[in-house]
């Protein structure tokens, strides 16, 4: 559906321009960590009456985005470095629908860091009762954007990273997390 309120084309999102948060080093850190919270909105359900399958996406990316955040990381990073986290990687899973109007709850896991990669693991929840939605699994990538290539990060985001996936290292692993795709067949 096309927006005519958005003239340029361009998909933003909610947090856009807002700065980063200041890292506090004392503070406690949440496992797992729950920065978005949107309500489905009209223009996201489809032909069938429930949230298209590219909302899902669209959502996860925007918790992604309060991770940016969260971490230290908005446009005046990206601007003054030339740096930015990418996304290389995605895995969805829709488990339940959602519908106009359903209130969202969004939960992000750090499963796993090194120098270059950070790999997070999102989770959905209807507000109202708890069920788990959807799941969305990426790998970040931190990258040069003129070289176009991947670049190690810098030494205070890396520390950042590595403290949230200290603080959710004693979560259980969510059972989607690392699932290939294919068809499973019964052997004989």
């Amino acid at each position: 559906m096309v927006d005519p309120h958005n003239i340029t084309g361009r998909v933003s999102t909610p947090l856009e321009n807002t700065p980063a948060q200041a890292w506090d080093a004392n503070a406690a850190i949440p496992a797992p960590l729950q920065l978005h919270s949107p309500t489905v909105l009209p223009q996201w359900v489809d032909y069938n009456g429930h949230m298209s399958e590219s909302c899902f996406l669209l959502v996860f990316g925007d918790s992604s985005d309060a991770f940016f955040r969260f971490i230290g990381i908005d446009e005046s990073y990206r601007d003054a470095q030339g740096l930015s986290l990418y996304t290389v990687e995605t895995h969805i899973h829709n488990i339940k629908e959602a519908s106009e109007g359903d209130p969202l709850i969004l939960t992000l896991q750090v499963l796993d860091v090194d120098a270059k990669r950070v790999h997070i693991f999102h989770s959905m929840f209807l507000a109202t009762t708890g069920d788990l939605l959807a799941t969305g699994e990426q790998m970040l990538l931190h990258v040069d954007m003129a070289a176009g290539r991947a670049a190690p990060m810098p030494q205070w985001l890396l520390e950042h990273v590595q403290a949230i996936h200290a603080a959710h290292a004693a979560l259980p692993r969510p059972r989607q997390a690392g699932a290939s795709i294919g068809i499973r067949r019964k052997t004989v």
